[in-house]
């Protein structure tokens, strides 16, 4: 066997070991008390237009039309109409051409690392705290991954330690905002001085050094925040895109590659995520629900419930007398952990029912992380358990 892929397969991600010990619980003692904040899982449901797309196109189409293969980079009507929802948006002039149709964003980001890295050697950085994924995509692309320590003030990018790190085998930087796990959102000022890095550091090393944007909470946005749009910021970006948690459909795998026309060798860099997505087996994504995209690229699902969410865990935990980071976006939650070692109080958390998934995976010690996409009525009723566990603590 493949010895790397063995060790991944026997030891999966510490947020799915997490949700099996929270669904063991539940079959033991009851769902309703069990406070599992392990898994990004959208509890708001999809935009009634999706259901309503779905049913209309079962009705109207044909199966093939429906079920049926489509184009490698996807159908052309999906991908005109959400260059055209961009433009709109964000006042660029995008083309359906600069758009290749993925199975989500997980999908999206392997095919554009190893689009970009062929050599070992080649690097890819990540801002602490990251998505725990992003190495193994990564090194499976057969590229070094490399993490920028945390900035644990204001966990934006930690600029002193990036500017260090950055050498003439960096390929990219991964921006994750709004940011899983903390939910912060680089503000617009960080986000145009690390444009200003990279070109100086392009023109240095004489390559292009790319972006890479995962962006599946683009749309969580609290308080009137804007996240900001880089591509319009930056021109060597690719935009990895969900629609898993604006559109509450995880489960359906549709998002996209953007490859501004901008960016260096736009095209052939366009061609090579095209060649790496026929290499790990991508034929198309979804065909269904690239039609319903095109008829919901433009709405979103209520993320009023996210909002409240967050303010009642924070608040919550806060008036407890827990740390928090404040998420702006997202529906994260980084919570310090009262001692140092952030696996040992997650063990003292199970004792009281609550789960939650210690930041080391994540780049980051002594923080956890609590998922508030869940019932409000999930929060309101840990709140006591949370207290009980404090007190042992003080």
């Amino acid at each position: 066997m493949n010895e790397k892929m063995l060790n991944l397969g026997n030891n999966r991600s510490i947020i799915r070991e997490l949700f099996e010990f929270s669904k063991g619980q539940k079959e033991k003692i009851g769902a309703d008390k069990v406070y599992d904040f392990t898994l990004g899982n959208p509890s708001v449901p999809p935009h009634k237009l999706v259901d309503e797309t779905i049913k209309e196109l079962l009705d109207t189409q044909t199966p093939s039309s429906n079920h049926g293969y489509t184009s490698a980079p996807g159908d052309n009507e999906v991908r005109d109409v959400i260059a055209k929802d961009l433009n709109k948006r964000f006042g660029t002039n995008y083309k359906l051409t600069d758009l290749y149709m993925t199975c989500g964003a997980a999908a999206s980001l392997c095919i554009t690392f190893r689009a970009l890295t062929e050599k070992p050697t080649d690097e890819i950085l990540a801002i602490a705290p990251y998505f725990t994924e992003y190495k193994v995509f990564v090194e499976s692309a057969g590229a070094t991954f490399k993490l920028v320590p945390a900035d644990l003030k204001t966990f934006e990018i930690n600029f002193p330690e990036l500017e260090k790190m950055l050498n003439k085998n960096t390929k990219a930087i991964i921006v994750n905002s709004p940011n899983n796990p903390s939910g912060v959102i680089y503000s617009e000022k960080a986000l145009k001085q690390l444009a200003e890095l990279l070109e100086k550091k392009e023109k240095e090393y004489g390559h292009a050094i790319y972006i890479v944007c995962d962006e599946p909470y683009r749309e969580i946005a609290y308080d009137g925040l804007k996240v900001a749009h880089i591509p319009s910021l930056y021109k060597d970006t690719v935009v990895c895109y969900s629609y898993s948690k604006s559109l509450s459909l995880p489960g359906e795998r549709i998002g996209y590659i953007l490859v501004p026309q901008q960016a260096a060798d736009s095209k052939d860099l366009y061609a090579a995520c095209l060649g790496a997505g026929r290499a790990y087996g991508y034929v198309c994504a979804p065909s269904l629900f690239q039609k319903v995209i095109t008829k919901c690229a433009s709405v979103t699902s209520d993320m009023n419930e996210y909002a409240k969410n967050r303010d009642l865990l924070y608040n919550g935990l806060t008036k407890i007398g827990f740390e928090c980071v404040y998420p702006q976006g997202a529906f994260y939650l980084f919570v310090k952990s009262p001692e140092e070692d952030a696996n040992k109080f997650m063990e003292r958390a199970k004792k009281y029912n609550i789960v939650v998934v210690p930041s080391d995976g994540f780049g980051v010690k002594g923080y956890v992380r609590l998922a508030y996409c869940v019932s409000s009525s999930t929060i309101i009723n840990s709140l006591p358990a949370f207290e009980e566990l404090m007190k042992e603590y003080k």
